[in-house]
């Protein structure tokens, strides 16, 4: 009896596996679609209106995305929804100001509709440990989760403040587990000239980025799957 019932264990391990091992296969199978798929951006944008979440920085990082806006096809990319930092006091004004330079007093009513504007918290601070970083990453995700779903963009558009990380982490796993396709475009700053930002290596290392840009021919030559698109400034 002892031996059959050890031969029925033995036998029974192995059907138990099958379904957590199934689920992992299909799991990486769908991760490697969708890296495939992120490979081809323009054509996952839809023809009408994009939905566009915009993610700022504090200093130089909102000075370099707001002339990026400023160029952006405001009917084409609409609406816009701005996102920093919860520490950052700074670059939303900047962010609402300019939304209200570029419409007519006719237009000011319309703002609300095209244009959002939201907080998140931080994942890491300037200068803090990376290790007590873990804990602030964990609550941005958490965070993340939630604005994304109240979100949920069509198209994430960051240029290197450690805030996009976790958006852009959270948008990733909604195209693996099918909730929503955000094409995902990373601007690296200019001043990145030598190597790319700490979120521009995650997001280039973890494949999560449809597209990364960089302002530095070397710098492109350093990380292939990077596009040189010349000075943005």
């Amino acid at each position: 009896m002892e031996k059959g019932n050890g031969y029925c264990f033995s036998m029974t391990v192995p059907n138990i596996l099958i379904f957590p091992i199934a689920i992992f296969i299909i799991f990486i199978i769908r991760i490697l679609f969708v890296i495939h798929q992120s490979r081809k951006p323009l054509r996952n944008l839809p023809s009408k209106a994009v939905s566009t979440l915009i993610v700022l920085g504090s200093g130089g990082h909102t000075a370099e995305m707001i002339n990026l806006i400023r160029v952006l096809q405001r009917d084409r990319f609409t609406p816009r929804v701005y996102v920093a930092a919860s520490t950052d006091n700074m670059s939303l004004q900047k962010a609402q100001v300019l939304e209200a330079s570029m419409v007519d007093q006719a237009g000011l009513d319309k703002l609300k509709e095209t244009a959002k504007f939201m907080q998140i918290y931080r994942s890491r601070e300037v200068g803090q440990s990376y290790l007590t970083s873990i804990g602030t990453t964990l609550i941005a995700l958490v965070h993340a989760l939630l604005l994304m779903i109240k979100i949920r963009p069509q198209m994430i558009l960051c240029n290197g403040p450690g805030t996009c990380f976790p958006l852009c982490a959270i948008a990733f796993l909604f195209k693996v587990l099918g909730i929503r396709w955000s094409s995902i475009f990373y601007v690296e700053s200019i001043a990145r000239v030598k190597r790319l930002s700490l979120s521009g290596l995650l997001l280039y290392k973890l494949h999560m980025a449809d597209l990364i840009f960089v302002q530095w021919p070397h710098l492109q030559k350093k990380y292939p799957r990077t596009l040189y698109v010349g000075c943005l400034m």
